[in-house]
């Protein structure tokens, strides 16, 4: 194995703009007293780059991204696609330690191995009235990740940024209470709602999306209606 590739040049201005408020685009602030929580959104080169076999490129090739899928018991957004993360405890210097510790708890992520470039301005989950940070990471030596906690975690996946960034993984989703947003479906995932603003808005900051058909509207599936 060769030494992990340092952070791609368009992660590092996905950093320098999400610093502002301008990656949030029209998507609401959070509201005063909203609970905090935090994300991790991690980057890491694929086995084939970690292998030498395939090189890091500006348009995201060599590179994949850390998703999780909650597991079907879970009270709010039961078997969605969602980034490691959860609520600010006390013992949390800052949002960086918040999503960290939850990506250890959750998927066994050694900190260790994570190069963490800086967190980006609050989000809002209205749904659940939660503040959301993203911390933004490279993954600079890969370790063994899995869902350790049934009860919260079902899956976990390395989806690649060139899947992500296919149109033909692309699609507008609808929701029956008036909800449009950009969706992806890609290696059995189907990908919507906030995890899939932040990922769109984190691709197109990056400079790696390419044109897709917006105008290709499907209501998102009833097992996320309940």
């Amino acid at each position: 194995m060769t030494d992990a590739p340092e952070a791609p040049a368009w992660l590092h201005r996905v950093h320098e703009l999400g610093s502002s408020d301008r990656l949030r685009g029209a998507w609401p602030s959070p509201e005063p007293g909203a609970r905090e929580s935090a994300v991790l959104i991690l980057f890491g080169p694929t086995d084939g780059a970690m292998a030498g076999l395939e090189s890091l490129d500006e348009q995201g090739g060599g590179v994949d991204v850390v998703l999780t899928q909650r597991a079907d018991a879970m009270r709010t957004h039961a078997g969605q696609v969602s980034f490691p993360g959860g609520g600010v405890e006390h013992d949390d210097a800052d949002a960086v330690a918040t999503a960290l510790r939850e990506a250890h708890e959750e998927i066994g992520l050694s900190p260790a191995g994570v190069e963490v470039l800086g967190a980006l301005a609050p989000v809002a989950l209205t749904v659940t009235n939660f503040a959301v940070t993203p911390v933004l990471a490279w993954w600079q030596q890969p370790s063994p990740v899995a869902a350790l906690d049934p009860i919260e975690v079902a899956h976990v996946a390395r989806v690649r940024v060139s899947d992500l960034v296919d149109p033909a993984n692309r699609h507008t989703a609808t929701h029956p209470r008036g909800f449009a947003g950009p969706a992806f479906t890609v290696d059995g995932l189907y990908v919507w709602g906030f995890t899939a603003f932040l990922l769109d808005a984190v691709l197109t900051a990056a400079g790696l999306t390419r044109a897709w058909n917006t105008g290709d509207r499907r209501q998102v599936p009833q097992r996320f209606l309940r």
